[in-house]
């Protein structure tokens, strides 16, 4: 299932962000600048995945100025492996978290602090606009000032559109009611939903993209997949002669049109699996065993 030569991103359709269209199958880009144990990953590997996930069609990278270790800048491996950049090449990236330059994170940016967050992507990456920037938000405070700000940047010209992340459902409105907001991203799988359910399917309904992230790595978060899966999703992995991570994935994109994959890896074989998930036809009995087993497991 994973014959790289016959894999593209462009087997799962596509979804147009504001009028960026893209694959539903992108790129998270955290996982590029450590290794599992945590120490910077190897700079030319990094860049081969990069390039190589271009070439399978990946046309939507997700990033951030804080995925950053001691040596490596997701942005600045963006930049070398991918600049000058394609025409149909969609970078999003976030503001609202920062790190010290020892790794420590910072308290939320303030709103008079956010610009210097898009300037320092914009920087990193070598453009003159973003693409797409996501405000990240951390709570049920509101966020109006913040987004606000955001809004008079893309008025300005150096934001192309706006979403939000890691927001809870009222959140939307809010920021809907001060700039139109073209995707929401939110933690989100087959048996990691925290109620998030009804948020999906309202972005479906108002035309919105809904990006989950964490979709393979679950409960396991920014630590990655736990190796803990149910007995039901090793089963259906194993009768399509799959991986669990493809039966994740593929379950992801299942749950909707206006639902996007981010999958992000630092390695060359895992991201062609990844992509490889896009053509994975899983059937409607599949996906009631695969709820029932997120039920029963709470």
């Amino acid at each position: 299932m994973t014959d790289s030569g016959t894999v593209s991103a462009a087997s799962a359709g596509t979804w147009t962000l504001g009028d960026m269209p893209v694959n539903r199958l992108g790129f998270g880009a955290m996982r590029l600048t450590h290794n599992a144990d945590g120490s910077p990953s190897d700079r030319d590997r990094a860049v081969r995945v990069l390039r190589l996930a271009v070439e399978h069609g990946v046309n939507h990278i997700d990033t951030a100025a804080f995925y950053f270790s001691s040596l490596r800048s997701a942005n600045e491996l963006i930049n070398r492996a991918l600049a000058p950049y394609p025409d149909d090449l969609v970078i999003a990236t976030k503001v609202g978290p920062g790190r010290d330059p020892s790794g420590a994170w910072l308290p939320l940016a303030r709103p008079e602090q956010l610009r210097g967050q898009v300037e320092e992507n914009l920087r990193q990456l070598g453009r003159d606009h973003l693409d797409l920037v996501n405000l990240r938000v951390h709570g049920p405070d509101p966020i109006a000032e913040r987004f606000g700000v955001l809004a008079q940047l893309r008025d300005a010209g150096l934001i192309r559109h706006l979403g939000i992340s890691n927001v809870r459902p009222g959140h939307l409105a809010e920021a809907r009611a001060i700039a139109p907001v073209v995707c929401v991203q939110n933690p989100y799988g087959v048996n990691y939903r925290r109620g998030t359910d009804d948020l999906l399917r309202a972005c479906g309904a108002e035309g919105i993209a809904f990006v989950p992230f964490f979709a393979i790595a679950g409960s396991g978060r920014e630590a990655g997949p736990s190796g803990e899966e149910s007995d039901e999703i090793r089963a259906i992995a194993t009768a399509h002669g799959a991986t669990v991570a493809q039966v994740r994935l593929a379950w992801t994109l299942r749950q909707g049109p206006h639902v996007l994959a981010i999958p992000g890896t630092g390695n060359p074989d895992h991201l062609i699996a990844n992509l490889a998930a896009g053509r994975l036809e899983l059937s409607d009995d599949d996906l009631a065993r695969l709820d029932r087993a997120a039920e029963s497991s709470g």
